[in-house]
């Protein structure tokens, strides 16, 4: 489903007449369409959905997940200790930090929301981890609730390949059954849950316009990895449990896996993050469809040379590989272009327009969605908030509050 951009464009253009950019903006309809979608990729099979933090980075909107999209989602992912902090005192709870750190600052923040009744854990997946955390909760008097992450790469060729993510270095059963045991013989610690990201499953587009051969040949990869992955945790799970663990959560997949993880037995919740603002890397999915909601906008500046406009920033470059599909993705008007030599800049963008394109005059707005997610919210203070083709008000970012997690 192609969005009408067109139309869109010419709404979202008076709505900010007169405004100051760049400026940054969620439409609340779109939205809350995408809360409703998440949660009814799980109504048939039960499964909870824990929400990805880092890819909304606005307490207010995390917030509104949960009011909008009621029972079925419990619980965040966080993805810094400092910031699962800062939810904690703003009332959420239930975290799990899925990226580990032991550093001293981060394990005297556990040992704090511990102690203060906080539903606190976070992913571990080596030796070392465990030894650090086991001292702290020792000096502490507490026992940490750990998650062991285990990796869901797909491996067909055995070590010679690696199709996902570098994550944990646990992959095999005999991986997570000794680092589970190292733990059970430690103070202070103890492993309540498992998770896994299948990053080639639930980051990877698979339903690119006209690529009719490509999209085939991922979904038969995508199928090959979810039948690997998902035989391999549930043989984790079994085995874990059958060594006494209590496993409370088996978290797994991310926003474009939804469907897939959602089937596996083994997995007792499901996350997802960038499906609220399905950015431009979260467009393109066979099984899933989200409908953009997050945007920025910069004004025309300058217009160097017929065919040719200058916007004012615009260099908000995604994390990741370097790659053309991570810069800022121009989708109002319709079917402009960088030019190759200059990309997005930091204190100017030239784009170029089609053929077909309106005409464009000094200080015209140009609509962009960010490659990710979250990272959007790391260039803006505020956002504001669209809702039935009429700006409602405005949202602090994590940025905007004073915080700066990563």
């Amino acid at each position: 489903m192609i969005p009408n951009w067109d139309n869109a464009y010419e709404i979202y253009k008076d709505l900010f007449k007169g405004h100051r950019f760049p400026l940054a903006f969620v439409d609340l309809d779109k939205f809350d369409r995408n809360i409703d979608y998440v949660a009814s990729t799980q109504k048939e099979t039960g499964k909870t959905i824990r929400v990805a933090s880092k890819s909304i980075r606005s307490l207010e909107l995390i917030q509104r997940v949960f009011e909008k999209g009621g029972g079925v989602f419990r619980g965040i992912l966080a993805f810094t200790m400092e910031e699962a902090s800062f939810l904690i005192d703003n009332g959420m709870d239930d975290i799990i930090v899925a990226y580990p750190s032991v550093q001293p600052g981060d394990l005297k923040i556990f040992a704090k929301k511990v102690r203060g009744g906080a539903n606190l854990c976070l992913v571990v997946d080596c030796l070392d981890h465990l030894r650090l955390l086991s001292a702290a909760g020792q000096k502490a008097d507490l026992v940490f609730n750990l998650c062991l992450d285990i990796d869901m790469s797909y491996r067909p060729l055995g070590k010679v390949s690696h199709l996902g993510v570098r994550r944990s270095p646990i992959h095999s059963v005999d991986q997570a059954l000794e680092l589970a045991r190292a733990a059970r013989e430690l103070s202070g610690v103890c492993i309540t849950s498992v998770m896994g990201y299948e990053a080639q499953i639930a980051s990877t587009n698979d339903n690119y316009p006209t690529q009719f051969i490509k999209n085939k040949l991922i979904r038969l990869f995508k199928k090959q990895s979810v039948k690997e992955l998902s035989h391999r945790r549930q043989m984790i799970v079994d085995r874990l449990k059958s060594e006494g663990l209590c496993l409370s959560v088996v978290n797994g997949g991310g926003s474009g896996s939804l469907i897939s993880t959602g089937r596996d037995d083994s997995v007792t919740e499901v996350t997802a993050g960038s499906a609220f603002f399905a950015p431009g890397l979260f467009r393109y999915f066979h099984e899933v469809y989200f409908e953009p909601a997050a945007f920025f906008g910069l004004q025309v500046t300058r217009i160097p040379a017929p065919g040719v406009i200058t916007c004012q920033g615009g260099g908000y470059v995604g994390s990741g590989e370097v790659n053309a599909n991570r810069l800022p993705w121009p989708v109002m008007p319709r079917g402009l272009q960088y030019l190759s030599m200059e990309g997005a800049g930091e204190v100017q963008t030239p784009l170029k327009l089609p053929k077909d394109c309106r005409d464009l005059r000094l200080c015209d707005p140009v609509f962009f969605q960010h490659a990710k997610a979250g990272e959007l919210c790391e260039r803006f203070n505020q956002l504001y908030l669209v809702k039935e083709n009429k700006i409602i008000g405005t949202t602090s970012t994590y940025r905007g509050q004073g915080h700066a997690f990563l």
